[in-house]
């Protein structure tokens, strides 16, 4: 072979055996190397540290201030080209890629020796002088060459590589080996996360940490996992929500406190869902829905000029236009504009399911008037919503934790806002009213028990801080990895988790 030596050989002709064979087989040769390097005293994997001065995207986009200067890099061989005594390489690091030019005469012949027998894979330092070559390619020209790690695997190669979606999730490692570019995506999630904080710090707001591990099994809908607490002999649930702890902080005397947290739900999976995602809720005394609709548009519009440079994105072939004002529709408004059908035209419960049923729509039928208005949203409306749109006042069918309106006590002051046919956030003017909580949590315990959740009960201790006094206060819950998605252009979620949940196949070694 050429000194792409121990890669697999490419050939669009191979079998998924024989690339199999190949792929033992280079294992095989790469464990031999190693155990010859340990034998010579030069094993790799004691080597601790190596002095890096200067990273790849550094040098070549300052050129004028490296060229000529020594300096030492460090990252993985990703190509080969042997020229007999004079070898280019390239080796990327996290920043990018540089070429190196290693000669017998500079690095001495039996480094060079010793250099010729590494792989593509392998993790190396170089110290040497920055130039460009005759072609403009700026390079280090390798006065000093060091093997840091072993790589006992080939990496992936263009004919058998990572083009199956569901490995490079699996495999992310090798995703963002194979596939440099992704990483930027994870760049730019840090960038938003810390834009996010930076613009909630600004406006006062105190981030907090709240539990992990709760004691009740709690929530509307969603199905939480469970495990054990071996000392206390219980049974715990992983969050599914930060919202109770959260407003019990607002009680305690907080005006304004965030979570960024990790949120766990036993549910399907699917290109906006996946059971362990994070969501950032945040909650202020003395304000409403309406105050928390003024903030999450705000902040949208700031932070998608920082990350993207303008308020408008493209998503998945559509401008956003988030710098705009987002439109603002009551459900009951929306269902009439594209559903056809007027919720106050409904005299009763019995005519709302006759409504539902006059549009195909399938109710339960103790459905009522709330129930079939969320309905005919889900399949007439929600699909509808590509720009930036809020919608408000909520069914206190299924708004167990947020307060009534005054005016109309069958709705409650939440809003939901969606982009590209996808809910964002959701958002309350919060339920203080501890009798009415109590009451709400009461049926909410009740329906997930119908459900099979033996073990649903009542937050008692959430009701007693509401009795010692919450204030009017609004709070907010987004989705983050889905506020990633559209700033990345992302189709699915796992383009947007490092390490989305996968099922783990058997063998996967190799």
């Amino acid at each position: 072979m050429t000194n792409d030596q121990n890669n697999i050989q490419e050939s669009a002709e191979l079998t998924e055996e024989q690339y199999r064979e190949q792929l033992s087989e280079q294992h095989r040769i790469r464990l031999e190397k190693l155990e010859a390097l340990k034998t010579d005293g030069k094993n790799p994997y004691e080597i601790t540290k190596f002095p890096v001065s200067a990273m790849n995207g550094d040098i070549r986009a300052d050129f004028d201030k490296y060229e000529n200067e020594t300096v030492s890099i460090a990252g993985r061989i990703t190509s080969w080209r042997d020229m007999g005594k004079a070898n280019f390489i390239d080796i990327r690091d996290a920043s990018d890629r540089m070429q190196v030019y290693v000669r017998i005469d500079d690095v001495g012949e039996e480094n060079f020796r010793e250099f010729k027998k590494w792989d593509l894979g392998d993790i190396i330092g170089v110290t040497g002088f920055v130039f460009r070559t005759k072609r403009g390619e700026i390079s280090v020209h390798a006065k000093e060459i060091t093997l840091l790690s072993k790589s006992l695997l080939p990496l992936p190669e263009k004919w058998h590589g990572l083009k199956d979606k569901e490995e490079r999730y699996r495999k992310r490692y090798l995703d963002l080996i194979a596939n440099p570019e992704v990483k930027d995506t994870f760049v730019i999630r840090s960038k938003i996360l810390r834009e996010i904080r930076s613009y909630l710090d600004g406006l006062g707001f105190i981030e907090v940490d709240t539990p992990v591990l709760h004691t009740l099994e709690i929530g509307a809908a969603a199905r939480p996992f469970v495990t054990h607490h071996n000392a206390l002999d219980i049974d715990m649930y992983l969050r599914i929500e930060t919202e109770l702890y959260l407003k019990r902080l607002i009680v305690g005397g907080f005006n304004k406190v965030y979570e960024v947290g990790r949120i766990f739900r036993n549910e399907g999976m699917d290109a906006t869902h996946n059971p362990e995602f994070t969501s950032i809720e945040m909650y202020q005394a003395y304000t409403d829905y309406f105050g928390m609709m003024d903030l999450i548009e705000n902040m949208y519009r700031s932070i998608a000029v920082k990350i993207c440079g303008t308020d408008t994105v493209s998503y998945r072939g559509t401008d956003i236009e988030i710098g705009k004002p987002w439109t603002r529709m009551k459900m009951t408004e929306a269902v009439k504009k594209y559903a056809e059908s007027d919720y106050y035209s409904w005299g009763s419960d019995e005519e709302a399911r006759s409504a539902a049923e006059s549009k195909g729509i399938e109710v339960d039928k103790n459905a009522t008037k709330g129930d079939v208005l969320i309905a005919l949203f889900e399949e007439f409306v929600e699909d509808k919503l590509i720009q930036p749109t809020i919608i408000y006042d909520y069914p206190v069918e299924n708004s167990p934790l947020a307060k009534r309106k005054a005016d109309e006590p069958a709705f409650t002051e939440r809003f939901e806002y969606f982009i590209y046919a996808s809910e964002f956030g959701n958002a309350f003017s919060e339920l203080n009213d501890p009798i009415d909580q109590k009451e709400r949590f009461v049926k909410q315990v009740e329906q997930r028990r119908k459900l099979g959740c033996a073990n649903a009960q009542v937050d008692e201790d959430f009701i007693t801080a509401l009795e010692y006094g919450l204030p009017p206060t609004g709070g907010l819950g987004m989705g983050l990895d889905r506020f990633v998605m559209l700033l990345t252009d992302s189709a699915s979620i796992r383009d947007v988790l490092l390490f989305p949940t996968m099922k783990s196949l058997p063998n996967e070694k190799g």
